[in-house]
């Protein structure tokens, strides 16, 4: 009787390490936005999914006050954690590249500025500049572990790369699973690897920065087909304050301390990493059309869909050589 039990139970283990490998889905919230997560895998990943996000959410998120981000921006000693590490290492690297316009010290003017959950305020000149002291990656450093601030009250935002991270995170699991074939989303930021259900590439859509509204969906702009990377985007055109009838976008420039609102309506990058990707797209807003233009163009494997206003008023979109080859429909 024993041996027949012990056969029994070992053809269904042979039973279940032959399963075919089947499409999964799964979605929730994390970060303040949805995440979905399609892949093909022999067995569903859910709970190691979303304990990697949880991961993500206690290390760089400043909604969860728990997190070592938030430990630090009161000031706290704490080691930091390598997803932190990861994050100020790109930041950096995005900082010196885009010439400081993308930089995570910039959370005391967007708090100021009212874009983050104060209220705001159109800020004095000498205010900007009291604030401006407390900004900027030159005035923080990693070493022996620890996050060393020039001065107390530096505060990081990690706001324009943590999704990225996230998605990265996922797609990690992901690839030490063996899935091949995967698309990971976290609030609009995309990677993609392999095939979809469908057998072709993953088909990522591009939104219509001028269209939509409170009751309608936006438009597609372009579509392209993801084997590979990652694509992230960022836009100016909704998110607004306004005092004594003038109209603030939500970017700050990091350096001069004030928002701005350039020609670029929208940034869509492409990079092998969502980090990357997140962090430029960031970046672009700030830094205008021309000059994205001239730095994606002398950045191998970064590409770009830059949607902007033309000098006469209309509306332009620009694509890199890559993202356009990678377009299917217009």
């Amino acid at each position: 009787m024993k041996h027949g039990i012990f056969t029994m139970i070992v053809g269904l283990a042979l039973l279940a390490g032959c399963r075919e490998e089947q499409f999964f889905f799964h979605g929730g919230n994390v970060f303040g936005t949805v995440y979905r997560v399609k892949y093909e895998a022999r067995a569903a990943l859910r709970e190691e999914i979303r304990e990697v996000l949880a991961r993500v959410d206690s290390s760089l998120s400043l909604f969860n006050e728990r997190s070592l981000l938030s430990r630090l921006n009161r000031d706290e000693d704490a080691p930091v954690d390598s997803l932190f590490a990861r994050v100020f290492e790109m930041a950096a690297r995005v900082h010196e590249r885009s010439g400081g316009a993308f930089d995570i010290t910039v959370a005391p003017l967007v708090d100021a500025w009212g874009f983050g959950p104060g209220e705001g305020r159109e800020l004095t000149p000498v205010q900007v500049d009291s604030l401006l002291a407390f900004v900027g990656m030159h005035r923080l450093e990693l070493r022996d572990g620890r996050l060393i601030k020039e001065r107390k009250g530096i505060r990081v935002d990690a706001g324009a790369i943590a999704k990225g991270l996230g998605v990265d995170e996922v797609a990690r699991l992901l690839e030490r699973r063996g899935v091949k074939n995967y698309m990971v989303e976290i609030g609009g930021e995309v990677r993609a690897r392999g095939k979809s259900d469908t057998r072709e590439a993953w088909w990522i859509g591009v939104l219509d920065p001028t269209s939509g509204g409170q009751q309608e969906p936006q438009a597609t702009r372009l579509v392209i087909a993801m084997k590979e990377g990652a694509l992230a985007t960022s836009g100016n055109y909704r998110n607004f304050r306004e005092w004594e009838g003038r109209r603030y976008g939500h970017t700050i420039d990091p350096r001069a301390g004030y928002p701005v609102q350039r020609d670029v309506l929208s940034a869509s990058v492409f990079a092998s990493s969502c980090m990357e990707a997140d962090a430029y797209a960031t970046a672009f807003m700030v830094m205008g059309f021309e000059e994205s233009k001239r730095l994606v163009e002398s950045a191998p494997g970064l590409e770009a869909c830059l949607i902007f206003i033309d000098g006469e008023g209309g509306m332009q979109t620009w694509l890199s050589k890559g993202f356009r080859e990678m377009v299917i429909r217009e």
